[in-house]
C-alpha cells in the first residue's frame, strides 16, 4: 500500500466521464492542470458562508444577475464519490466585482451578493450551491473559482468556465492550458431552465482526485 504521504492529488473536471481504472498515461490526460487561486480569494471570509450565495442572511433582497444551480460530484478515480471533501467557490457579482477588499469598486458592490461559499459533501460526494452566471471583468473571461480539500490534504484551486463563451478564446489564464482537450475539462454548458419565472440556468460541474505515487 502506497504511504498516502508520498501521494500526490491531482484534480480533473470529468465532464460526465469517469476514469474506470485507467492506465497511469491515461488518467495523466484525463486530469485537469491546476488553475491559480488567483489575487481575489477572500481576504476576510463573510459572515454567511453556506452554499447559497444568492441570498445574505439579514438581506430582503437576492442578488443580481442570471440566478443558477451549480451542483456536481466529487469523485475518486474509480468514480466513487468522496465524502468529507470541503469545495469551496468564490466569483464576481453581477457588477464584475469581488469580496475581497480590492477586488473592484467597493462602493458599487451588490451587498446582496455573497460572493463566496462552501460546502462539505456526503456520502454520495455530491456538492450544490446556488448562485449567479459569471461575468467577464477586465482581462478575464467569466468564471467561477473552486477549490477543494480533503482531510489532511492541502487546497487544490481550479476555475469553472461557460461553454460557448465568445471571450474564451481570448482569455489568457484559459489558454495557457495548451491541450484543447485539457482546456474543455475547465468548459461546462450553463444550461437554461424550461419554465423558470425568471432567467435561470443549470451548470453541472463534476470533479474526479486523481492519486498518482510521487516520483
Amino acid at each position: 500500500m502506497l504511504d498516502i504521504n508520498r501521494r500526490r492529488i491531482l484534480l480533473a473536471v470529468s465532464g460526465g466521464v469517469l476514469l474506470a481504472s485507467p492506465s497511469l498515461a491515461l488518467a495523466q490526460r484525463l486530469l485537469t492542470p491546476a488553475q491559480t487561486l488567483g489575487p481575489f480569494y477572500p481576504d476576510q471570509l463573510p459572515l454567511d458562508r453556506d452554499n447559497d450565495l444568492l441570498q445574505v442572511e439579514g438581506h430582503a433582497e437576492l442578488a443580481e444577475g442570471i440566478r443558477v444551480q451549480l451542483h456536481g460530484k466529487i469523485l475518486d478515480g474509480r468514480g466513487a464519490p468522496l465524502e468529507g471533501a470541503l469545495v469551496e467557490i468564490w466569483q464576481v457579482d453581477a457588477r464584475g466585482i469581488y469580496l475581497h477588499s480590492r477586488g473592484g469598486d467597493r462602493a458599487r458592490r451588490d451587498s446582496n451578493f455573497q460572493g463566496y461559499g462552501r460546502f462539505t459533501t456526503g456520502g454520495d460526494g455530491r456538492y450544490r450551491f446556488r448562485t449567479i452566471r459569471p461575468v467577464a471583468y477586465p482581462g478575464r473571461t467569466p468564471h467561477i473559482h473552486f477549490a477543494v480539500t480533503l482531510p489532511g490534504q492541502p487546497r487544490f484551486a481550479t476555475q469553472c468556465y461557460i461553454r460557448g463563451e465568445p471571450r474564451n478564446p481570448r482569455d489568457g489564464l484559459l489558454n495557457a492550458i495548451r491541450e484543447p482537450a485539457l482546456r474543455e475539462l475547465l468548459v461546462v454548458p450553463f444550461v437554461p431552465v424550461a419554465g423558470a419565472r425568471q432567467p435561470e440556468q443549470v451548470a453541472r460541474f463534476d470533479i474526479v482526485l486523481g492519486l498518482t505515487p510521487a516520483s
